[in-house]
């Protein structure tokens, strides 16, 4: 039965035939020329040299000696590519220039890059106009000085004088924040916030249609996405954590203290049985560690805890947090 013919390929690769031949003449010592004929990749890989004392046999090159140069051949061939790499990034680099500097262009899946806060605003306010939904929004920390965003308030306005509505969730320190409420005071019509301790990042959602996400962590560049599902997901996690959350506005509801701890205790608590540091606390919970560290200290107190490790301990026997979940699953019900 005749083999099949020998199919050519990458000198630093063998072939089954190939490594067959190779195996038995390591084995052995030696192997037929004849044999050879069949399989050139092992000559052309030097694998196989001539045998000086017998013109009808070929020897093998020591695997110890052969892997290396083939390793070699493997590294010489990705600095090429890599050369290749480089060479691609600098021919293209001044055509990436060129590219329109607001907005990237339309993604077939629904997703556009904004970049630059005054961009993002540009669309922000064109997906709003017109509109008389609702407004969804998702402020993980402090709003700022109210003075820098009046073009939010007048669209905010603007959408409420149209029978618009506008729901925003916040962290649980911005009941403390006169500014936050000052929001409120300027703007009329259907409006709702509400609290929890803990928020994903910044989110807008216009009319269940369109949202923004942020896209970096300064918010100088923003994905606005209209893709039906993402929007719907979006959506749909708002709700989920609206329902949990805590009203602030217009009517300030405050969860009552179990126990003598308080909500933001009982929060700071599950953080800690967690093993999360008293800087992660406070990041997560949008406050300063110097405000957080007071918290753990009453925390401590309450509780009669005299160390860290002691003070987890007695979170979890006092079961302040099992009885805040046997309180959310009753609110769920």
């Amino acid at each position: 039965m005749t083999p099949p013919p020998h199919q050519e390929h990458a000198a630093e690769e063998l072939c089954e035939a190939g490594l067959e031949l190779y195996s038995r003449a390591v084995r052995e010592g030696h192997v037929p020329v004849r044999e050879a004929e069949a399989v050139p990749c092992l000559l052309d890989a030097e694998l196989l040299r001539p045998d000086t004392d017998d013109a009808d046999r070929l020897r093998p090159t020591a695997p110890a000696v052969a892997l290396p140069r083939l390793l070699r051949s493997v590294d010489e061939d990705i600095a090429h590519r890599r050369r290749q790499g480089v060479r691609l990034t600098e021919a293209f680099e001044p055509l990436l220039a060129l590219a329109a500097p607001g907005t990237g262009p339309a993604d077939p899946a629904g997703i556009r890059l904004l970049s630059g806060l005054d961009r993002i605003n540009v669309a922000i306010s064109e997906a709003v106009e017109d509109l008389t939904g609702e407004v969804l929004t998702i402020q993980p920390h402090n709003i700022g000085d109210l003075s820098v965003v009046p073009l939010a308030l007048e669209r905010d306005q603007a959408l409420l004088d149209r029978g618009g509505r506008i729901r925003t969730l916040y962290q649980h320190t911005e009941r403390y924040r006169p500014r936050a409420m000052a929001r409120y005071e300027q703007l009329h019509g259907d409006v709702e916030a509400r609290t929890l301790d803990e928020l994903t990042e910044r989110l807008l959602v216009i009319d269940r249609r369109v949202a923004f996400i942020p896209a970096n962590k300064d918010r100088t560049l923003a994905l606005e996405v209209r893709h039906p599902a993402l929007v719907d997901y979006f959506a749909t996690t708002f709700d989920r954590l609206w329902n949990l959350a805590t009203p602030m506005y217009p009517e300030a509801v405050r969860k009552p203290s179990l126990n003598g701890i308080t909500p933001r205790q009982r929060a700071i608590a599950a953080l800690l049985v967690e093993g999360h540091t008293d800087t992660a606390i406070a990041d997560r919970l949008g406050m300063n560690v110097r405000t957080a560290r007071v918290h753990i200290a009453k925390l401590a107190a309450t509780l009669g805890s005299e160390s860290r490790a002691q003070l987890g301990f007695l979170i979890g026997e006092s079961g302040i947090l099992r009885q805040e979940d046997e309180e959310g699953e009753v609110a769920a019900d």
